[in-house]
């Protein structure tokens, strides 16, 4: 008999497990705010970040300065305290826990949740164990009429009849079954136990003997003919063991497993969850520098993105007035080499709203066009125009192709929407404000920011380089 289908960066201070090896086999290469990295820390970094396939590669002497501003950048966000921010500690344990989790979990671990599964599985099953059926079904409608009912029931007497006058089964089944999954297999359905079949069909079933054929059984699904197959109880645990083990893989249950291993560790030492992980990250990080490195390395990213975004992103996108400064003192850089066009490219049903259209706009700054012109013309689930909003330059848009740079090029107008029409201005200089190139702006800003910051924190901070190390970098020898 076939066997059962079982399986059918912290709220802790920054690693510095590194630190605990010996200056002589790993000598510190630069010291930054009072604080040793390693020749270690800086090789893996560096080899990261100039591996193949980057485009830009540094050499070690062009890395230095980069790495030097990044933990420059990290002394900052520790020294205004960003590393003690809820959100922050909360981040940082996420992703810390989930590369420890794992560790926690053993083969004898495994081996465990493997047998409990298996017993879970037999306790499930109870006395009655498994049993193997075929059946016939004729289906029934669920509203079916009586007319239907009596047309099936004299269809499955017939067949009844015909299995005690000594029909095969198997051969029955696949010609009149109307269950096409088993009927292509002579009936026969797969080992069940209680509590999986319909209640009709349970009880008729494992009131049978082997070999034994029920009568006519009604349930939900219609009328069936049951023939027992056989019966038999769970195998042993060494005949499924693979298969479970398989479907723990399968279906992720080593994580189900790490967080209860981690759980009752605590339990067992007497100490938080939190404080659990935090003890296991530093024992495992101590003996495995890669583990340390990856999450030093995300401790100090979540920290440089903070204050990055506190110092120069956030920053420039909000400061309208740096911003307006800025575009200002280097607004030739912005020049074009072709005019553009500040507008909108509008479709409309009604030809009195081309011109309403350019009234209702006309006195308004160009950023809060979409919101009048969705207000006086779109304000609920008629739609009077369609409109194309930006800065166009030629090629960009048909319509102003045509009617603006009067090219030749065709326009396809819109369905339900056939007039069309522009409206705005040409500049051919470049751009009025800084609001018509904001991305460029922006970026460029945030460059600006970045560049002061980094001198400021070079004038805050001290730091220093043995070259004499750094000339070993990836040379050990």
């Amino acid at each position: 008999m076939r066997k059962i289908a079982i399986a059918a960066l912290l709220a802790a201070l920054p690693y510095a497990a590194t630190l605990s090896q010996s200056q002589g086999s790993d000598p510190v290469v630069m010291t930054v705010n009072g604080k040793d990295v390693l020749r270690s820390e800086f090789e893996y970094s560096y080899n990261k970040n100039n591996s193949e396939g980057v485009i830009d590669k540094k050499t070690v002497d062009e890395y230095v300065d980069l790495f030097i501003n990044y933990k420059l950048k990290v002394a900052e966000a520790l020294d205004r305290h960003l590393d003690t921010l809820t959100s922050f500690r909360e981040e940082f344990a996420q992703y810390r826990d989930q590369q420890i989790l794992p560790l926690l979990v053993t083969d004898e671990d495994v081996e465990a949740e493997a047998h409990r599964i298996y017993n879970q599985t037999k306790e499930r099953i109870g006395p009655d164990g498994l049993i193997q059926t075929a059946h016939i079904l004729l289906r029934l409608e669920q509203k079916a009429t009586p007319e239907q009912l009596a047309a099936a029931k004299v269809r499955i007497d017939s067949i009844y009849t015909a299995l005690k006058n000594g029909a095969d089964f198997a051969e029955l089944a696949k010609k009149v079954s109307q269950d096409p999954g088993s009927a292509a297999q002579g009936g026969l359905l797969p080992f069940v136990q209680r509590g999986q079949l319909v209640k009709e069909f349970e009880d008729a079933a494992f009131a049978l003997k082997d070999g034994e054929m029920s009568g006519i059984v009604q349930s939900p699904y219609g009328y069936h003919i049951i023939l027992m197959k056989g019966h038999k109880q769970l195998e042993p645990f060494e005949e499924h063991r693979e298969s479970i083990l398989k479907f723990i893989e399968q279906r992720g249950l080593r994580d189900y497993i790490a967080n209860q291993k981690a759980d009752t560790l605590a339990a067992e030492t007497g100490i938080s969850r939190a404080d659990l992980m935090k003890k296991k990250a530093d024992e495992y990080a101590a003996s495995d520098p890669e583990l340390s490195n990856l999450i030093r390395e995300y401790y100090e990213g979540l920290l440089l993105y903070e204050v990055s975004n506190r110092e120069v992103w956030e920053r420039a996108a909000k400061d309208e007035v740096g911003l307006a400064t800025y575009f200002s003192k280097n607004k030739k850089k912005y020049a074009w080499n072709e005019p553009r066009y500040k507008g909108i490219a509008y479709h409309v049903k009604d030809k009195a709203d081309v011109k309403a259209v350019k009234n209702s706009i006309k006195k308004v700054p160009f950023d809060r066009w979409p919101e009048v012109l969705r207000a006086t013309f779109n304000p609920d689930s008629v739609i009077r125009i369609r409109v194309e909003k930006g800065i166009f330059k030629r090629g960009d848009n048909a319509l102003i192709d045509r009617e603006v740079f009067k090219r030749d090029t065709t326009v396809t107008s819109l369905e339900d929407y056939p007039i069309d029409a522009v409206y705005g201005k040409i500049l051919k200089k470049g751009p009025e404000d800084y609001t018509d190139v904001r991305g460029l702006v922006v970026a460029d800003y945030q460059e600006e920011l970045e560049r002061e910051w980094v001198a400021a924190l070079r004038r805050k901070f001290t730091f220093s380089v043995n070259k004499d190390v750094l000339k070993t970098v990836n040379n050990h020898n």
